[in-house]
């Protein structure tokens, strides 16, 4: 866990540093996010176990490790977390499958 916190610190003051050098993007990305992530018709939680689950579909080790970290400190149980771990694999298992059989197999014959 150790490796995931300094990678998450390491990430938040490189947003500083953004901050500094191109102030309204960085203020512009910080606005939207915060309205996505904001209770809504999904709980925080939820949201943040989402985008745990694109981190990890997408390979994005920092993502993964914050949107965990997010989600653990919206409440998530561990068995909540890895819950939406089973599900960004059976969604990851099913993009590859419908793109084998949609792009493969139906080009085969």
């Amino acid at each position: 866990m150790e490796m995931s916190n300094d990678k998450v610190s390491a990430y938040k003051n490189e947003i500083l540093s953004l901050k500094q050098s191109m102030p309204e993007m960085a203020e512009a990305y910080h606005q939207f996010t915060g309205v996505c992530f904001q209770d809504g018709e999904l709980d925080e939680r939820t949201k943040q176990l989402i985008a745990l689950g694109i981190g990890l579909f997408a390979n994005n080790e920092l993502c993964t490790f914050y949107h965990m970290e997010e989600a653990r400190a919206k409440g998530a149980s561990d068995a909540q977390i890895m819950e939406a771990v089973a599900v960004a694999s059976a969604a990851s298992a099913g993009h590859a499958l419908s793109q084998g059989l949609t792009r493969v197999q139906h080009n085969l014959h």
